[in-house]
């Protein structure tokens, strides 16, 4: 090694950072520190498991078999919503001749581009919630309705995903919401 000049895999150096992938370290980070107990849906490192649940709901859309073509069952009523980097919300399910629109009654929606992905655990069958991306609508998905908010409006689609890569017990993608609504 010449004198001055580091190894570009040492680890306290930059290197180190280029050779990890971003979504490994984020996916460890929130295993570690997510292991002592359930933590607050606002807590830093239940929002960096929300990035890295993303990120891995967008590698999972890559399989044809888990892209939905038609609503799952129990996308119906309020359903648990929420945009990534916002806390858990819920949007009141209504059909439509066009087919199903989802209000969003919460914070955080997204300016177009954006899409909803109604997101249903693959090992039951059984639907969870709804995650709002703010990203360019993936090509070739078919589209199961709409989600709004205000005067916006996007497309919502459908995945199957493997649950435990993208919720845990500690963090999980969804918080508990109030599903009846009282008249009053």
């Amino acid at each position: 090694m010449l004198h001055g000049h580091h190894h570009p895999n040492r680890l306290c150096g930059i290197g180190f950072m280029r050779v990890l992938r971003l979504p490994l370290l984020l996916s460890v980070a929130a295993s570690v520190s997510c292991s002592s107990g359930r933590l607050s849906e606002g807590s830093a490192v239940c929002g960096i498991t929300l990035l890295a649940s993303a990120n891995m709901v967008i590698r999972q859309a890559s399989n044809a078999y888990r892209i939905l073509s038609e609503p799952p069952a129990g996308l119906e009523g309020r359903v648990p919503a929420r945009v990534v980097g916002y806390g858990t919300a819920t949007a009141q399910v209504q059909e439509s001749v066009t087919g199903l629109i989802l209000a969003y009654e919460g914070d955080g929606f997204p300016a177009i581009p954006g899409f909803g992905v109604a997101l249903v655990d693959d090992s039951s069958e059984v639907f969870r919630g709804i995650l709002i991306f703010d990203l360019d609508i993936p090509a070739g998905y078919p589209q199961l309705g709409a989600i709004t908010h205000q005067d916006l409006v996007m497309p919502l689609l459908g995945l199957r995903v493997t649950w435990s890569s993208v919720s845990n017990d500690d963090c999980p993608l969804f918080a508990a919401i109030d599903t009846v609504t009282v008249a009053e």
